[in-house]
C-alpha cells in the first residue's frame, strides 16, 4: 500500500436534478440560470405555511425497470441512477473489483419509506407493512446498491453528516485513493426527502422559504431579501480515480480533486461556526499545495437564509479574500441536503473544465454586507486555475474540496 498526497481525476459525472434528468442536461440548466424549484400541488400542502420544493425534472422510474425501482426508495432510486450515468461516462473502467469502492453519503436516507411505512402501521397494523421496509429505509442502502450494481468490493461507505454529507464522501473517496485502498471511487450524494413532516418542520424552525406565491423567486442568496432555502432532492456522483490508473486506460479527465479539508466545529447544533468553515477551506488548499491566491472561483454553499450566507461569505473572505468569482446554485436546484455538496462538486468540475461559471439566480439586491464578487445576470467564462467548493450541516459539519484543471 502505497500513502499518495497527489489528488484523484475525474472521470465520470452522473446526476439527476430539479433541472434535469443527466449531468449535461443539469450543467445546461445551471449555465443558463434556470429554476428548477415549483409549487406543491398536493392537497396536503393547501393550508401548509411552505408550498414549493425543488423536485426531479425526471423521474427516476422513467430510467429504472418497473421491477428494481418498487423495490427501492426514492433515495436508492436517484443514487442508482446518478451512478449508472457516472459510470458509464467513465467509459466503464475494467478495475479489480477489490480496488472499487463506492462512497455515497446521505442526509435522510429511507425517509419516505419510513413515514410511509408508519402510515400503513397506523392506519392498518402491523401485517400490512412491507416487507421491504428495513432495506429501504436504510441510510446505508443508496451506497449499497451501487456497490452492488458495480461489483464493488473496496468498501461501500456512508457519510451521515446533514447537508455536507455528499461533499464529505468526495473527500472520503479521495481519502481511499490518497491511501492507496482503492484505484478508483465512486462518491457523491442523494437525497429525497419532500414530505409534509420535513416540510413543517423546516417551516416551524423558520429555515424555509415562504415565498409560495413566487417559486421561481424564492431562493436568492445573498439578496437581502432572502428568506430561507427551498428543499430539494436529487442525486450526483464522480468517478475517482488514481491518475496513473486513468492515464494507464487513456481515460478521459475532467478536472482534478486536488484537496479537501474537513472540519467541525463543536459549536451548536444548527448554528454553523466561521471559524470552522474558515478552517476546511484553508485545509483545502493545504492538502491542494495550492495559494488562495489562486482560487479563482467558489461554488458557495449559500442555501439562502439570512444568516448563513453572511456567516459563509465573511469566511471565504477570510480564508481566500474578496477576489474569486462566487456563484450559489441553490438558487437554481433548491437545497438537496444531503446530495447538495455532491451537486456542488459536479458544478465545480465543469466550471474548470469548461471556464464557465453560472450565475445566481434571484440577486436584485445584493446584501451590502456581502463584499464578495457574486457572478448574477449570465454565466461568466474565463479559466479556471483552481476553484473550491463548499458545503455545510447541522450539527457543525464542514467540507471544501479543491479543483484544478486537468493535466
Amino acid at each position: 500500500m502505497v500513502i499518495s498526497t497527489t489528488g484523484a481525476v475525474v472521470t465520470g459525472l452522473g446526476a439527476t436534478t430539479p433541472l434535469g434528468g443527466d449531468a449535461a442536461s443539469t450543467w445546461a440548466g445551471l449555465v443558463a440560470g434556470e429554476n428548477g424549484i415549483r409549487p406543491i400541488e398536493e392537497d396536503w400542502a393547501v393550508d401548509f405555511p411552505v408550498r414549493l420544493a425543488a423536485r426531479l425534472k425526471v423521474e427516476p422510474t422513467e430510467v429504472l425497470d418497473r421491477v428494481q425501482a418498487r423495490r427501492l426508495d426514492r433515495c436508492q432510486q436517484v443514487a442508482l441512477v446518478a451512478a449508472r450515468e457516472a459510470w458509464a461516462h467513465a467509459g466503464r473502467p475494467e478495475v479489480d473489483p477489490e480496488r472499487l469502492a463506492v462512497v455515497v453519503g446521505t442526509g435522510t436516507g429511507g425517509a419516505l419509506t419510513m413515514l410511509g411505512q408508519h402510515d400503513v402501521l397506523n392506519a392498518s397494523g402491523s401485517r400490512r407493512v412491507s416487507p421491504l421496509t428495513i432495506p429501504k429505509q436504510m441510510s446505508n442502502g443508496p451506497a449499497a446498491w451501487v456497490s452492488i450494481e458495480l461489483g464493488a468490493r473496496a468498501g461501500a461507505h456512508t457519510p451521515v453528516s446533514a447537508c455536507a454529507s455528499g461533499a464529505e464522501a468526495i473527500a472520503m473517496g479521495l481519502d481511499l485513493i490518497r491511501l492507496g485502498r482503492a484505484d478508483v471511487v465512486v462518491a457523491g450524494g442523494a437525497e429525497a426527502c419532500v414530505h409534509p413532516l420535513t416540510l413543517a418542520g423546516f417551516a416551524q424552525a423558520r429555515a424555509h422559504s415562504t415565498r409560495n406565491d413566487e417559486p421561481d423567486r424564492a431562493s436568492r442568496p445573498f439578496d437581502t431579501g432572502r428568506d430561507g432555502f427551498v428543499i430539494g432532492e436529487g442525486a450526483a456522483l464522480l468517478v475517482l480515480e488514481r491518475a496513473e490508473f486513468a492515464a494507464a486506460r487513456s481515460a478521459r479527465v475532467h478536472a482534478v480533486l486536488a484537496g479537501s479539508g474537513v472540519t467541525s466545529d463543536a459549536h451548536h447544533i444548527t448554528a454553523g461556526s466561521p471559524e470552522g468553515q474558515v478552517r476546511a477551506m484553508r485545509m483545502a488548499l493545504s492538502s491542494a499545495g495550492l495559494a488562495p491566491g489562486q482560487v479563482a472561483h467558489v461554488n458557495a454553499h449559500a442555501t439562502s437564509t439570512p444568516v448563513g450566507d453572511a456567516v459563509e461569505a465573511a469566511s471565504i473572505t477570510e480564508a481566500v479574500g474578496p477576489h474569486p468569482a462566487v456563484t450559489a446554485t441553490k438558487s437554481m436546484t433548491g437545497h438537496l441536503f444531503g446530495a447538495a455538496g455532491a451537486l456542488g462538486a459536479l458544478a465545480t468540475v465543469l466550471s474548470v473544465r469548461d471556464g464557465v461559471i453560472p450565475p445566481t439566480r434571484n440577486v436584485d439586491d445584493l446584501d451590502p454586507g456581502i463584499t464578495l464578487d457574486v457572478v448574477t445576470g449570465r454565466a461568466r467564462k474565463g479559466p479556471l486555475p483552481a476553484a473550491l467548493t463548499n458545503a455545510f450541516g447541522f450539527g457543525g459539519h464542514n467540507v471544501s474540496l479543491a479543483f484544478t484543471p486537468s493535466p
